[in-house]
């Protein structure tokens, strides 16, 4: 299954995109969790070692390798550029691995409209469309809001985006523009979470106001995230709330591809 998260600055998406990843690893599926945010921090959430985070450098930020790949160095706009660079080695080279999950820090990836194609944006599109297409796996995205990073070459070839939302009508109002934005790229398989959430009107709201997404469930607001940060271990381990709460988020996303899925074929089975 491939998964990317997304949602307003703030709203937990981290937090999500981690426990999604031990829930998917207690069920002995191999993870590949990309944190694909310029300010990185997926790694802390996943409770990974001090000394394997400081191994991990973002792709995006190694210009030489750009070059190598690509033919450009990150600082030209012109020129020639190879659109399908070598990137099948990148996610074993550049990771690091702990408690079954995987983890690849992306760094920032070039958002639609600059008007150029430059190496490090062929270089980080190429390795997301390859992830994206291993049947072997689990792929987690943790991205920033927005969808532009995707494209509409790999928003195929992903299972599902969760739109992240506290019930806010300023964390509503990013929800609706994410739709907008993945229905530009035709990615029409969006669901929302509900976050932070500590009472039946929280609950409510976000239902009510929702932008025409299926609500898959709700985390609860629980202060053992923050203490799970200052322990640095991850938040699945320290609130088995939130651990219940994210499988059952996962066994709702199920139900709806499993749905979608069988209706489609029955559609081509009519026609």
């Amino acid at each position: 299954m491939k998964i990317a998260v997304t949602g307003k600055g703030g709203v937990g998406k981290t937090t999500l995109a981690s426990l999604l990843a031990y829930a998917f690893a207690g069920e002995g599926r191999q993870v590949l969790a990309i944190d694909a945010d310029p300010a990185p921090s997926l790694g802390a959430a996943l409770g990974f070692p001090e000394a394997l985070l400081r191994k991990l450098r973002p792709i995006a930020e190694m210009e030489e390798f750009i070059a190598e790949r690509t033919g450009q160095s990150p600082d030209e706009t012109g020129g020639y550029v190879r659109l399908n660079p070598r990137v099948d080695d990148i996610p074993e080279r550049f990771s690091a691995e702990h408690r079954g999950i995987r983890l690849l820090q992306l760094g920032a990836v070039e958002r639609g409209g600059s008007g150029c194609i430059c190496g490090r944006s062929a270089l980080l599109k190429a390795l997301i469309g390859h992830v994206l297409l291993d049947p072997g796996q689990v792929v987690l995205l943790d991205f920033y809001a927005g969808v532009e990073h995707l494209g509409r070459a790999t928003a195929d070839s992903v299972d599902a985006m969760l739109v992240l939302a506290e019930p806010t009508a300023r964390s509503m109002a990013i929800a609706r523009q994410i739709r907008d934005l993945a229905r530009d790229i035709h990615l029409d398989r969006l669901f929302l979470v509900g976050s932070k959430i500590e009472r039946d009107s929280d609950r409510d709201f976000i239902v009510e106001r929702s932008p025409g997404l299926p609500v898959l469930g709700f985390l609860s607001f629980d202060p053992e995230v923050r203490e799970s940060d200052r322990a640095g271990l991850p938040a699945y381990d320290l609130s088995a709330r939130l651990a219940g709460e994210t499988r059952a988020i996962l066994d709702a996303l199920r139900r709806e591809l499993d749905f979608e899925r069988a209706s489609s074929e029955a559609g081509t089975t009519a026609g």
